[in-house]
């Protein structure tokens, strides 16, 4: 089958290859691939920012249909459609996972990290942990709430956010915009959209963004506290650490700042601030399987609609290029079939 695979170059981050897959062992299902999203963090992957992976085939937005089950199986089934998710599994028994929070064992694998991923044209998946997509839901737009949908999902879930008050989404690319989608359709909610680039701003404003606003040349902070006196939440998507810190200068007291995004550097936090007004930074890691059949659901009920744009498997350095770059609007999804 044709795969996706990191190399131990930095010239080239990943190959196209020929790969062979083992046989199915217990608790296992092989998946058919019909797509797979790219996200910032098959970049960081390939690129070794998480630890180097020669050899891995990353890939975490996997949607495919299972052509195989091993033979105690009995979660999923031949024919059904299914997600590979960032969260491939977990121990199933530490607190985390026997308390809803288990994408934080201590144990888990992560698809396309430390587990073989859905970059390719089959892959195999732990069966209770491939969740299934809903039908109404295109599967094409299913690849960016697997990850993209259910991390934002999850994160204004701990925003706690409330009808009518306000959130800013600081970042409004792939994640950022389901971010908005979801708290406007969902939740409810109010939304300030904080970017660097027009396009994606423009985007934000035709998927509910009540305010939008450039950041490339001016604080959004001060403009967000004069505007609407302060958000009661924010969701910081942009791998930036500027961003960070001007999302903890835009809110107003008692809110929730709810760090996704994955910069490798430091956020700096005025301690007067956080503890004057009460600010909570709180970290959210992608979302539960419980969340993510939420995601789904509301993606098949037309709430959220993802943005993507299908490309070749073999275009994937090029579509790593313009992720750098910051060129892409919505999401790029691989399409196994061309």
């Amino acid at each position: 089958m044709r795969a996706v695979v990191v190399t131990d170059s930095k010239d080239k981050l990943v190959d196209v290859r020929e790969v062979e897959l083992r046989a199915l062992r217990q608790g296992e299902a092989l998946v058919d691939v019909e797509y797979c999203g790219v996200c910032h963090t098959d970049l960081h992957v390939a690129k070794g920012d998480f630890g180097a992976v020669p050899g891995r085939i990353p890939g975490h937005e996997g949607v495919g249909i299972v052509r195989e089950i091993a033979d105690d199986v009995t979660s999923v089934k031949v024919g059904d459609r299914v997600s590979i998710a960032w969260f491939f599994e977990g121990c199933g028994h530490c607190d985390y996972c026997l308390t809803g929070q288990e994408t934080y064992c201590r144990q888990a694998k992560n698809a396309g990290f430390s587990a073989d991923g859905a970059m390719a044209e089959q892959c195999i998946v732990t069966a209770d942990y491939a969740v299934k997509v809903p039908e109404g839901l295109d599967a094409k737009q299913a690849t960016s709430i697997t990850c993209a949908g259910v991390t934002t999902y999850k994160a204004i879930k701990e925003a706690d956010i409330k009808p009518g008050q306000w959130i800013s989404v600081f970042g409004v690319g792939g994640l950022g915009n389901l971010a908005i989608q979801y708290a406007k359709n969902v939740f409810n909610a109010k939304v300030v959209a904080v970017d660097i680039n027009d396009d994606k701003l423009a985007l934000a404003k035709d998927s509910g963004a009540d305010l939008i606003f450039n950041s490339k040349d001016q604080d959004p902070a001060e403009w967000i506290q004069n505007e609407i006196g302060g958000t009661h939440a924010t969701i910081v998507t942009a791998v930036s650490k500027i961003a960070f810190n001007q999302a903890v200068n835009s809110v107003r007291p008692t809110a929730k700042v709810v760090a996704v995004g994955l910069p490798p550097e430091t956020m700096d936090l005025e301690i007067v601030k956080t503890v004057l007004d009460g600010i909570q930074v709180i970290g959210s890691l992608v979302g539960t399987r419980k969340d993510l059949e939420e995601s789904f659901m509301f993606g098949a009920e037309g709430k959220v609609v993802p943005v993507v744009q299908t490309r070749k498997l073999e275009e994937i350095n090029d579509i790593f290029e313009e992720m750098e770059k910051g060129t892409i609007n919505g999401r790029m999804v691989l399409d196994m079939s061309l």
